[in-house]
Parts: C-alpha cells; structure tokens; sequence
C-alpha cells in the first residue's frame, strides 16, 4: 500500500530544469501554503498560489472593468489664479507628442496604456479558458502573457502621478478625480491578482500541441547525467524536451528550444555599453525645466531629489533617487560583473550573482518613474509664464538607459555563468 503511494506520488512528480542555473530535479507535490525552490540557487519554481484559477481571474476583471473608467475619465484637476487644468490618463501622452517627443510619448502610452490593457485582456482569457476547460491554443498566448508582464507599469506610473502630485501641491492646488481614484483600483487589484496566481499551474493545465505529441518530451527527471545533457528546457514554460526533437520548438507554448539563448554575451554586453554610453547625458542632461512666473529652472534628475529633500519629501526624494539614479547605474554594473565573470568562466558567488540578477531584473522596471512624472507634470502645468513644464533631452536619454538595461536583463542568460561549474 505505501509503496502504490510513494510510486504515484513519483508519476505526479514534474521534472523541471531551474530557468537560472539550468539544474535538472523534480518538481514535487505541494500544498498551496508550500513553495519549490531550486535545491542550488534558491529560485522560486512553484508559488504558494499553486492551483488557483478563479481569485485571480475575478482579481484581473476588477482590473480591467476599473481600468475602463480610468481610461476616460480625468484623473486630476490643478487650479491656479482662477485657471484650471485637467489631466487624464492619455494626457502626458498627448503633451510628450505636441513637444516634440514622439518617442517618449509613444514609451508612455505603450507603458501605461496599451500594455496593461492586453495584458489584463489575454491574462483574463487565458484563466477563463482553463476554467471553461478550453485549453487549445492558449499556450501561445499565455507565453506572450509572461512575455509582456515586465514591460505593464501601471503601479510604476501611479507612483509617479504621486511623485508629480506632490510637487504639484507645493505651487497649485490639486485635486483627484474620479479617474484617479478608479486608477488606484485597478492598479490595486492587478497587484492582488499576481499575488494569487502560479505560472505553474497553467503550463501543467495545458495540453502538448496537436501535431507535436509525437515528440518525445522528458516528464520526469533523467536518470543519467548524459541523458540529462540531451535533454533541453523551454526558457518560457519549463517543459522538458529531449535535443533530437527541439527543432520544431516547445511542444506547449511554442517558443524557440535552445540550449542557451542564442548570442546571449555579445547581446548583453552591445545592450551594456549602449545603456553606459547614454547614462551620462542621462544624468547631465535636464529632463523637465518649470517656468514660474517668467522664470525658467532646469532640473536635472539629481536637482529634481535635491528640491525633493529642500521640500522636505523625504520618502520622494529616496524613491526618485533609488529609482533613477542608484538602479540604472547598479544594473549596469551588476550586468557588467555577469559579463566579466561569465567570460572568465569564474566559479566564485554564483549564487550570488543569481539572486542579485533576479533582484536588478525584478526592480528595474522602477526607474521609469522619472519619465512617468514628467509626463504628467507636462499635461497639468500649462499656465503660460505663471507656471509650466517642459521636457527635456535628458528624459529621452533616461528612457533609453533604462528600455536598454530591461532588454538586457531579457536577452542574458544566468545558465553561462553555471556552465563554469559544469566545466570545473
């Protein structure tokens, strides 16, 4: 009786390859208070929320049913010396454009507009279809969900509206509108649906392609070390694939099986020494100049936190800083040591490595909360010389810096720093 237990238990064991050090285990069973961690560098392969579908399907429609009103309705109203401004959330959009900043502008709207708006929608779809127990095709479009959650931002723009409300509030008098309030909602809920929700459980939900279930895919972990070696992972859904029939790409979500992602060093380091290259102007360069009164004032990211602190905004002011001028600067090196170490084939701290890349690739969507702020300072203060806000072109260098460490951290691949050891 407990060995017919014990060799269930051993079929529903997943075999899995961790996505950071590429080591091949088993996934076990767990309960839904559990998590799975990769047994050498600690990363997380099941979440606590292991099995729930519908908390963060309803979470995701509460999302996007309050992102509708957001949408069209205004946001924040500024009043100054009997004049009245009205921002929605497209507005910064709008005023980036007639600026002359067409790029930033379309960075804004994607960022906080377009992007949470498909993703909410195909999220939603993928959970309402494995609850309706139509799961064909959704491999595919629940890859492009993981895909596109690095680049939806909108608790980082929502931060930045507080950022600019408090700097608002220091010159005008700021009020927020119902869209504001509906923008917190759903920013609220999406955040809650994530907390409630397990990639896991929909890969394991989700069927093998038609044509592909003759190929042979790993199930549970290879017995041999060099069955192991022929075995290839999915980057996306983790499913194990054995090399010989890795041509036609992943069996359940459709993308490219490769060892390693393809030209992952020399990728990175273009991407590196482009974000470098750039920091500077970034960080000479103003990004906003407010006019009051006739009198024009030039920020830079660093006088933007010093007129934080002199307002004495201290929680701002750490943010902004952390945000824009620790983080860049911090995935820039902290890249740069991968580089170095990778090319050296180095064996020291890889787990260390590991977990600050997790860390520098989880946070680095932040720094956008300069971009974010500006645009909304240049949709409200519009008051002629009394007061206004212009952007600068140190914003579009920020912008790019921060667009090119995130495609960094997305084209680097961690397994070739593990490699070392596997040679050693």
């Amino acid at each position: 009786m407990l060995l017919g237990q014990a060799m269930a238990t051993a079929e529903r064991q997943t075999g899995v390859a961790c996505p950071d050090c590429g080591l091949f285990q088993r996934l076990p069973v767990i309960s839904r208070r559990q998590i799975a961690e990769c047994r050498r560098c600690a990363r997380l392969l099941a979440g606590p929320a292991a099995g729930r579908v519908e908390a963060p399907l309803a979470l995701a429609l509460a999302a996007l049913l309050l992102l509708l009103p957001a949408t069209v309705a205004p946001l924040l109203v500024v009043s100054s010396h009997g004049a009245a401004r009205t921002s929605w959330l497209w507005s910064g959009i709008a005023g980036l454009w007639r600026a002359g900043f067409a790029p930033l502008a379309a960075v804004v709207g994607a960022f906080s507009v377009a992007f949470p708006y498909l993703y909410l929608a195909a999220l939603i779809g993928v959970l309402a279809s494995l609850l309706l127990g139509m799961r064909a095709h959704v491999g595919p479009v629940f890859r492009w969900v993981i895909r596109l959650r690095p680049w939806v931002m909108l608790e980082i723009f929502l931060v930045g509206c507080f950022v600019a409300y408090s700097r608002l509030h220091l010159v005008v008098g700021v009020h927020v509108l119902a869209g504001g309030w509906c923008l917190m909602g759903a920013t609220s809920a999406l955040l809650l649906a994530l907390t409630q929700f397990d990639e896991r459980t929909v890969w394991e939900a989700l069927p093998l392609r038609p044509r592909s279930r003759r190929r042979r895919h790993v199930r549970g972990y290879p017995s041999r070390p060099d069955t192991a070696v022929r075995a290839i992972a999915c980057t996306v859904c983790g499913l194990l694939v054995t090399a010989a029939h890795a041509a036609g790409g992943c069996p359940r979500c459709g993308a490219a099986l490769h060892d390693r992602k393809p030209h992952a060093f020399t990728v990175t380091a273009a991407l590196v020494a482009a974000g470098f290259l750039l920091y500077v102007p970034a960080n000479v360069l103003p990004v906003l100049t407010l006019v009051s009164f006739g009198h024009e004032q030039s920020n830079t990211i660093i006088t933007g936190v010093l007129e934080l602190i002199h307002n004495r905004l201290w929680p701002l002011a750490l943010i902004v800083f952390l945000a824009s001028i620790v983080l860049p600067l911090l995935k820039l090196c902290g890249l740069t040591w991968m580089l170095l170490s990778t090319l050296q084939g180095s064996r020291r701290a890889l787990i260390a490595r590991t977990r600050f890349f997790r860390f520098i690739d989880t946070v680095g969507s932040w720094s956008n909360i300069d971009v974010f702020v500006t645009s909304v300072l240049v949709a409200l203060l519009k008051f002629g010389a009394i007061a206004q806000a212009r952007a600068g072109g140190g914003l579009t260098a920020f912008a790019a810096v921060v667009i090119l460490t995130m495609i960094a951290t997305r084209t680097f691949d961690t397994r070739l720093m593990w490699d070392a050891q596997r040679r050693g």
